[in-house]
């Protein structure tokens, strides 16, 4: 049954009364216990390194935008993984001046002694722009070197990260702006062998060229049905038109003949001589009409009337005749022209079908070297940004990190003190007895309290008989708590004898 807290104060101080001497042996048991803990205990000196981030300076703002100066996030937790690195741990391992002669170090040994190092360790932030390097150990001089070094060690290795981060982005932008410019020479050649291959132009000059031809068709076409309408008018008037008419001849007529004659006579004597045949039959003809005009005077014919008549072509039947000829020979020369048309319009069908088969192909090649043209573009500048951060990471421009306090040696462990372990172990000691007995008391199954049985069991209780000592039990009890008060006194002032004695370096 659980003892009612408002009785368990009365109960703790009787039944510690009771059992003064197992009160007395606890309180010096868990006294001294702690004690000597406190004397085994391992304690830890602390060396640390303050860094500083530097990322404001001055080559920042100047190469805003032509430079991508290194950042690092969560600054400590970073820090922390560098310096857990491999590298460093073993280069920290193994140096000589922390740890001795190093070159008989095995492989087990190494790693115990990694393992060790990466446990003491620790990087905590301080602020913003400050993270500090903590190094615990049990000897205060290999806490400080360590310490010292493992700033030495951050800083230097950072630097070479960040170089080696920065050449790796330039040399891998680097080698994609050659692979693109591969690229784009490729596809330049692919598209000058293209254009060199399929010279029908383009699909607009195709379209002009078709519908000049149609136009040009059309118009030939119209020509053509004008010249037939104009045949059949020339045809029509033909017909209504003799081919030739009878001509009546006077006297008067032959003087013109006469004179026409004589006219090319004379034409023909400025080239030739009298002999040339032409000139002889000229001037027979010309004899004989002399003479058939003579008889017709001494006949005394009027000059005026007709004496000889004959047909000739009619000049007008001539001119319509030449007309239509002219026009006929006008529509064989259109009708040539259609066919020319015809088969030219044809011609650039065929050329229109091959500009689309090859437009899609040059709608690829065009835009392979659009796209190569833009990321080759880009990656120009990236490369030259990257070239730029490269050196400022070598000139240790951009981020960089600083020492800002130095490594201090230890002069006090960091942890708990020894005096802190002795007032603990008092303060413990006095209490441990009271907290044993509450505990035991707590799950006693034993009725202590009349309580217990009113409450728990609900049965009523008449009366109560209290615990009556005699004079004896009383002396003898008197005697028994002087002798534990001595003895705790004694043991009370051993230990603080012995937790002064350590304190002031006597021990």
């Amino acid at each position: 049954m659980a003892l009612p807290l408002s009785k368990l104060p009365g109960e703790i101080i009787r039944e510690v009364a009771d059992r003064k001497w197992l009160a007395l042996a606890v309180f010096a048991i868990v006294s001294f216990g702690v004690l000597a803990l406190g004397f085994i205990w391992p304690y830890k000196y602390q060396s640390e390194v303050v860094i500083y981030v530097d990322d404001e300076n001055i080559i920042r703002p100047l190469m805003e935008g032509s430079a991508v100066t290194t950042e690092i996030n969560e600054q400590a937790s970073a820090a922390q993984q560098l310096l857990w690195s491999r590298n460093v741990m073993e280069k920290l391992a193994r140096n000589e001046d922390i740890f001795g002669d190093s070159s008989s170090l095995s492989q087990a040994q190494l790693e115990s002694r990694v393992q060790s190092l990466r446990q003491n360790l620790s990087v905590s932030t301080i602020g913003e722009d400050y993270f500090g390097i903590e190094y615990r150990s049990e000897n205060p001089s290999k806490a400080f070197k360590i310490a010292q070094q493992l700033g030495q060690l951050f800083i230097e290795e950072s630097s070479r990260r960040k170089r080696v981060e920065s050449r790796s982005a330039y040399e891998f932008i680097d080698n994609q702006v050659k692979s693109y410019e591969r690229q784009l020479s490729e596809v330049e050649g692919r598209m000058k062998s293209f254009l060199s291959e399929n010279v029908d132009g383009t699909e607009n000059e195709a379209n002009n060229r078709l519908a000049n031809l149609r136009g040009q068709l059309e118009l030939a076409q119209l020509e053509k049905k004008e010249l037939n309408t104009r045949v059949n008018s020339l045809e029509s008037q033909l017909q209504n038109v003799s081919s030739t008419f009878s001509q009546k001849q006077t006297v008067d007529s032959f003087q013109n003949r006469i004179s026409n004659l004589q006219d090319q006579l004379d034409t023909l004597r400025t080239k030739y001589h009298d002999s040339y045949p032409d000139i002889v039959i000229l001037e027979e003809q010309i004899a004989e009409l002399k003479r058939q005009r003579e008889r017709a005077l001494a006949s005394g014919d009027d000059l005026s009337r007709t004496v000889q008549g004959e047909q000739i072509v009619n000049p007008l039947y001539q001119e319509l005749s030449a007309e239509l000829a002219s026009v006929r020979t006008n529509i064989a020369a259109v009708d040539t022209r259609i066919e020319s048309l015809q088969a030219l319009i044809g011609d650039q069908k065929q050329r229109m079908e091959r500009i689309q088969a090859n437009k899609a192909q040059y709608s690829d090649i065009t835009r392979d070297m659009e796209v190569n043209k833009q990321i080759y573009d880009d990656l120009l500048k990236r490369r030259e940004k990257a070239r730029v951060s490269m050196h400022l990471d070598v000139e240790g421009q951009g981020l960089n990190y600083r020492i800002n306090e130095s490594a201090q040696y230890p002069l006090a462990p960091s942890g708990p003190k020894f005096f802190q372990f002795a007032a603990v172990g008092l303060f413990l000691g006095i209490l441990a007895p009271f907290g044993a007995v509450a505990g035991l008391l707590q799950v006693d199954p034993r009725v202590r309290v009349k309580s217990q049985l009113e409450e728990d069991v609900g049965l009523p209780v008449l009366v109560e008989i209290p615990k009556i000592r005699t004079p004896f039990e009383k002396r003898r009890d008197r005697r028994v708590t002087l002798a534990v008060g001595i003895s705790a006194a004694v043991v009370a002032i051993g230990y603080i004898a012995i937790a002064v004695a350590s304190v002031m370096g006597v021990l």
